[in-house]
């Protein structure tokens, strides 16, 4: 009898002992999120109720009753209280430090006429020291609801900027970046002023042009590569504004639900600079950064390297980033045939096609990934060109290069299937649709228009994935416009009423896809980013409404009320 007894609490004392195991094991939340639509992204399990995360790895995404299983005291509560959640968003193409420039500098992407732009200046010039540059980025000509009455191949002149600023030196910068606007005194400063009219003709006008008035003389509008002759007078950025705009653009990219930014071309002093914030603790973006493909030596310093991936997932570099082309509304993007608003010309090719070439085999050698910006049709089918000798050329080191093409704005129909037949990934920002396409169809032309302009639909049918951003600070980093117009083909106003080319919209599954998933893959993070699950990194973007079911003509309202980033809130709308 006492044999039995002492065998019973022998069986008690064991399962005491397991269950006490089995309870210390168990894993508890810091987080459980509820209380909203939540979407994934994860096809297995597109919509769930409720996600657990621990630190800052997901640890559970599915119904409200097993989340509660992962609570305990210590499990921060958050109710979304009716509100959507989705993956934290990636600003799939983007310039990070000129996004937080624009916020000191002028920003003029809002301006309308190019009286906006004078009064703005007129206003810098009260408060700026005498001869201090005044600089600003934003204007777009195609956009303006009036034009000036003198106009040079599209482009106003000079003559009243230099009116209201005579002793401060000027430049503003085309939304595009393609192309600038200088003042007298800044070109007098650049030595234009004593420059011979043969000496302007030998600037090399493949890569960039000084547009002239009838007399020879400058017009203050300088496109592509001829922008250098101004840049290398304008005063070097100090350490203190560098932290200063970096700073802004953290805070800009967290209030627009940007978790990750996949930064379009850097040089040396950007890369020395994330790295001194991220040991600080102020890298609160996760950053994607491709090398500038201007600075050779830089690039062949990181070949030779090797590309980077820090432990903490904050900052990666493994790609180059090559400027091809120029802009088309600047008339800079390199096309097949002649611009329909300025007869016989066909754009810059700004990058030799050489060196295309060269930095493809370069990059599958090293394992960098190549991203190449082209907006016309000839640029792109040029790098498309120049990426298939390489892939043949390597074919062992190709199987999974992910090669990129930034912008793919204007295609030939016959080079669409080439990007799945290649793997090349388009990376195309939506939102340039909608502010551009009234204008483009005055550079291209309908049947141009019609069968390669902005062609998401036609892309996604070939099995290849689309990464979606806004070009910052070309365009402003708000998401939601540029999840409107892929989803709308309608500019930000709501004209046409069925948008342009409606055959190419993309559904809104798409859109987000565009926005997560697709852009993780576009930057090899598809394992840890883009979709909410388990194993993922707890990032997350909050809005006040469900933008996947709300009425087209409404999704424009939606708004970004928190931003989770790591497993902490780091960004939260406050009530009015």
């Amino acid at each position: 009898m006492k044999s039995m007894q002492s065998f019973k609490l022998i069986i008690v004392i064991t399962l005491i002992s397991i269950i006490s195991c089995t309870s210390s094991k168990k894993e508890f939340a810091t987080m459980l999120i509820h209380g909203g639509p939540i979407y994934t992204v994860d096809s297995i399990q597109p919509i769930v109720e409720a996600v657990a995360i621990k630190n800052n790895t997901i640890i559970f995404a599915g119904n409200f009753k097993e989340a509660e299983a992962f609570k305990n005291d210590q499990t921060q509560l958050i109710d979304l209280k009716g509100k959507t959640m989705t993956p934290g968003l990636i600003e799939g193409h983007g310039h990070f430090m000129s996004l937080g420039y624009n916020e000191l500098n002028l920003d003029l992407i809002n301006t309308t006429s190019y009286q906006d732009i004078i009064d703005a200046v007129a206003e810098r010039v009260k408060t700026a020291k005498p001869g201090e540059w005044i600089i600003g980025r934003g204007w777009h000509q195609s956009k303006w609801d009036s034009m000036p009455k003198t106009m040079v191949k599209g482009f106003q002149t000079h003559n009243r900027l230099s009116e209201v600023s005579p002793n401060n030196p000027v430049y503003l910068k085309h939304a595009s970046g393609h192309a600038g606007f200088a003042n007298e005194k800044a070109m007098e400063i650049a030595g234009l002023h004593i420059l011979a009219k043969e000496g302007i003709k030998r600037f090399d006008s493949k890569e960039g042009e000084v547009i002239l008035d009838e007399f020879g003389r400058p017009t203050g509008i300088f496109n592509e590569r001829a922008q250098s002759l101004i840049h290398r007078h304008i005063p070097e950025k100090t350490p203190e504004t560098d932290i200063q705009a970096f700073e802004l653009a953290v805070k800009a990219c967290l209030r627009n639900g940007i978790t990750s930014f996949h930064d379009a071309g850097i040089p040396r002093e950007t890369i020395a600079l994330y790295e001194n914030m991220k040991q600080e603790g102020k890298l609160k973006t996760r950053i994607y950064a491709m090398l500038t493909g201007w600075d050779k030596e830089l690039l062949n310093e990181w070949f030779d390297k090797g590309i980077m991936i820090d432990t903490a997932n904050l900052l990666t570099i493994r790609s180059v980033k090559l400027n091809c082309d120029g802009a088309l509304g600047s008339r800079g993007a390199w096309l097949l045939e002649p611009y329909s608003d300025r007869p016989g010309h066909f754009g810059h090719e700004t990058l030799p096609m050489e060196f295309v070439e060269e930095t493809a085999l370069s990059g599958l050698k090293y394992g960098f990934q190549v991203c190449a910006h082209a907006i016309g049709d000839r640029a792109n089918r040029e790098i498309l060109d120049r990426y298939e000798y390489a892939l043949k050329k390597m074919p062992e080191s190709a199987l999974n290069h992910r090669f990129r093409i930034e912008h793919a704005q204007h295609l030939h129909p016959d080079d669409i299937p080439r990007f799945a037949e290649l793997q090349v990934i388009p990376a195309m920002q939506a939102v340039h649709m909608s502010s551009d396409r009234p204008w483009a169809i005055d550079r291209l032309g309908k049947k141009r228009i019609k069968e390669g302009a902005y062609m998401w639909q036609d892309l996604l049918q070939t099995g290849v994935p689309i990464v979606n951003g806004t070009d910052v600070p070309v365009e402003p980093i708000n998401p939601i416009a540029s999840f409107y117009a892929s989803v709308s083909r309608k500019t930000l106003k709501g004209t046409p009423e069925n948008g342009y080319e409606p055959e190419q919209k993309m559904t809104r599954e798409q859109a987000l896809k565009s926005y997560t998933l697709d852009a993780a893959y576009g930057a090899f993070e598809e394992h840890i980013k883009g979709s909410i699950s388990e194993g993922k990194l707890a990032d997350f973007t909050v809005y006040n409404q469900d933008l996947m079911t709300v009425k087209e003509n409404n999704i424009l309202n939606t708004e970004v009320v928190m931003t989770i980033f790591d497993g902490e809130i780091v960004y939260q709308k406050k009530s009015k």
